[in-house]
């Protein structure tokens, strides 16, 4: 039976407890929280993008929302929705 090796993309694989001291992991779990708020932001924004055309708003309207300009928005949000209307 063969086991296969996972690879460790974080490069923590790589550290060597003997001349590597441990240090409290605040830091890394702090960043690993902020990573997540950042995608449940991202899914909410996606998400009101989505509404706001729905309910027939503009890209005029959603770039000035986002303080960008439409044709921004549009590449931004416009492709991934599905949303062929500019």
């Amino acid at each position: 039976m063969t086991t296969k090796h996972r690879v460790d993309s974080t490069g923590l694989d790589q550290l060597d407890p003997a001349v590597s001291p441990a240090r409290d992991a605040t830091h890394f779990r702090n960043i690993i929280a902020a990573r997540k708020r950042i995608a449940a932001a991202e899914a909410e924004l996606r998400e009101a993008v989505q509404a706001a055309r729905d309910a027939g708003d503009s890209w005029t309207v959603i770039g000035a929302a986002l303080d960008t300009t439409r044709q921004n928005a549009y590449q931004r949000f416009g492709k991934s929705l599905g949303d062929v209307r500019v």
